[in-house]
């Protein structure tokens, strides 16, 4: 048969003695004045528990008595009690004042070290650290992962030629630009003032040379 595990800290001993022992130790509510000398009555009834060194025990009691809950409850004139739950001894007004003095320097401490967690007064809190910006060269694989080619790696397109006197002759398909867009057209009449270009739609238009280039070879 394997060997219980033992408690490995104080809040797992105090949690078995509070069950172990419910009229005189507790994790909760008011607790108790432990009678002195406890420790060799709870050495001995312990002996046999595996899982509770006496090293580990010491210093639980220390811890629990420590407690401002433990701290709270010596008072003069109240009754320690034994492991059983058994009234012993009184407490004396030394020990009630001790107790307190314990208690008031404790908090103290507790409250020292919540002030200095807290930023102090008319200090800003540090924003928090942005990561660096991305090298050039991170950008451009990080793009190239993606899918999508740098911007300097795309093939220019050549802009359409613009037309020669001998392109200004009827017949010669050409783009006129009357919007954003240019529209295919084929030049009809080339006059004095100005060209006739007719659109796919069949619309006729009048313009100058400079609104018109020559149409793409594939058309």
């Amino acid at each position: 048969m394997e060997a219980p595990e033992k408690f490995s800290n104080s809040k797992e001993v105090i949690a078995y003695l509070a069950e172990r022992f419910p009229h005189c130790f507790s994790t909760q509510g008011e607790a108790r004045p432990l009678k002195i000398g406890i420790f060799q009555e709870l050495a001995a009834r312990l002996e046999d528990e595996e899982r509770v060194s006496k090293t580990l025990l010491r210093s639980t009691l220390r811890h629990y008595t420590n407690s401002w809950r433990y701290l709270h409850s010596i008072k003069e004139g109240a009754y320690r009690v034994d492991l059983d739950g058994n009234q012993d001894a009184q407490i004396e007004k030394e020990h009630a004042d001790h107790a307190q003095v314990q208690l008031e320097e404790s908090k103290a401490k507790a409250a020292e070290k919540r002030k200095a967690r807290q930023p102090r007064e008319g200090e800003k809190p540090r924003p928090a650290r942005r990561p660096p910006p991305k090298a050039s060269g991170d950008k451009r694989r990080e793009d190239t992962h993606k899918g999508t080619k740098p911007k300097s790696d795309r093939p220019m397109k050549t802009p359409p030629a613009k037309l020669s006197d001998g392109d200004l002759q009827s017949g010669t398909r050409v783009t006129v630009k009357l919007g954003k867009a240019p529209m295919p057209a084929v030049i009809t009449e080339v006059a004095k003032d100005g060209i006739h270009v007719q659109l796919d739609s069949g619309m006729v238009v009048k313009v100058n040379s400079d609104a018109l280039r020559l149409a793409s070879s594939k058309r």
